[in-house]
């Protein structure tokens, strides 16, 4: 029997709406970000090293990039939109009983691997069901509403933390990827898998051979895309990485300046987050617009200037009203970065390229998610909380001049 969703709506707007539902709950690992003074408090750890719990989970999206790669090709988008919630599930469940920090912090890598499988599924099948008019509009809804899951996160873990234990709020997490198994088997998402023997082949064997090979692979890729896009693509690139860092610096460093320099207990940390989600759901509407109508620089250069600012004036804000536009400003900044950046790479790669050329673009990005809180967490232990945001503020502007006056626009008019 036909449910009223069926009835009310077509196939690629079901497959759609399954596909925010799971994008939702994938943002709920955010739960986790509050727990990170608590983990230092009851492992005895210093806040620097509590911090790499978030490097743990960048390290894992950054191993589940590839191995996410591979599943889509060999098998398909609806494979990863169950194998990647499966894992983080299971991961979750072991970091709930972990008798050492250590063994959480391994929790945490599958947890990223797994989420990192994930989201490659959803946007691939996102991609497949959406119309090339409303790319934008439809890329932007998708991560509008995984930072959506982001904001709610953080209030939902600190406030189960505060009343429970931070064990509590990776149990929880486990039962929203346990949801989300079933949600990736619907069948607007069996794709098939499209692997050729010559790329099975090109992924045999290690060292440096295997390292050439790739290099020289990537060459050739990149010199598929139009001369004139070639540095747009290249500005593409460091944007996507500052983004990632930007965002990465605030879930791991603002907890611990909150708590640490003013003393804000979890449910005041989950807050500040929940506000920043509040904006971004606001850019939801307003970015697919812009992106799609007006142009997409129009998107793009705001998206890493306006952090720029933000992160200069973090260390200086001492009250939770201060904060509270930080987060707002980068907010919006969030709303307006992250459907307009993957837009515009799809107007500049060719299609025989598209899947490879925007997996190496979020490889070197996830590099930067995971570097960022481990020099966060050194200068952090140095000096104070605030110091990473002061550091990082430079190349956030480096990126947005060029974003301004190097890239192209791509919105064909």
């Amino acid at each position: 029997m036909r449910t009223a969703i069926s009835i009310g709506f077509n196939a690629s707007t079901r497959g759609l709406l399954v596909l925010y539902t799971a994008t939702l709950l994938s943002g709920l690992w955010a739960m986790i970000i509050p727990t990170i003074p608590l983990l230092s408090a009851h492992f005895g750890i210093s806040a620097g090293a509590a911090a790499q719990a978030v490097t743990a989970l960048a390290t894992g999206r950054f191993v589940g990039m590839p191995i996410g790669g591979v599943v889509l090709d060999r098998l398909g988008a609806r494979a990863a939109l169950r194998g990647g919630p499966l894992a983080a599930g299971i991961a979750a469940l072991l970091a709930a009983g972990a008798p050492w920090f250590g063994v959480i912090l391994l929790s945490l890598v599958v947890m990223g691997a797994g989420d990192s499988i994930w989201a490659l599924g959803r946007e691939v099948a996102g991609i497949d069901l959406a119309r090339q008019d409303q790319r934008g509009r439809v890329l932007s809804a998708f991560h509008g509403i995984h930072n959506v899951g982001l904001a709610v996160g953080p209030l939902f873990g600190g406030m189960l933390a505060q009343a429970v234990s931070f064990r509590a709020v990776f149990v929880a997490y486990a039962v929203c990827a346990a949801i989300s198994v079933p949600l990736g088997s619907a069948r607007h998402h069996d794709r098939p898998g499209r692997a050729s023997h010559a790329a099975s082949e090109s992924t045999d064997g290690w060292g440096l051979a295997w390292m050439r090979h790739r290099l020289s692979t990537f060459a050739g890729l990149f010199r598929q895309i139009q001369p004139w896009y070639r540095a747009t693509y290249v500005v593409l690139v460091l944007a996507t990485l500052t983004s990632f860092i930007h965002r990465i610096t605030l879930q791991s460093m603002l907890p611990l300046y909150a708590a640490s320099q003013l003393g804000f207990t979890p449910t005041e940390v989950g807050l500040l987050f929940s506000i920043s989600g509040i904006f971004v759901f606001l850019m939801i509407l307003p970015a697919g617009f812009i992106i799609d109508k007006v142009g997409r620089k129009w998107a793009t250069v705001p998206s890493t200037g306006i952090p720029a600012l933000a992160f200069l004036l973090i260390p200086f804000s001492n009250s939770f009203l201060q904060l509270s536009v930080m987060v707002s400003l980068m907010g919006i900044a969030n709303g307006l970065s992250l459907g307009s950046i993957a837009t515009s790479t799809y107007d500049v790669v060719p299609p025989s390229a598209r899947g490879r050329l925007q997996a190496a673009r979020r490889t070197v990005a996830e590099i930067g998610a995971v570097c960022a809180p481990l020099l966060g967490g050194l200068l952090a232990n140095t000096f104070n909380p605030g110091v990473p945001f002061l550091v990082y503020a430079p190349l956030l502007v480096l990126s947005a001049v060029l974003l301004a006056a190097v890239a192209r626009e791509t919105l064909e008019r």
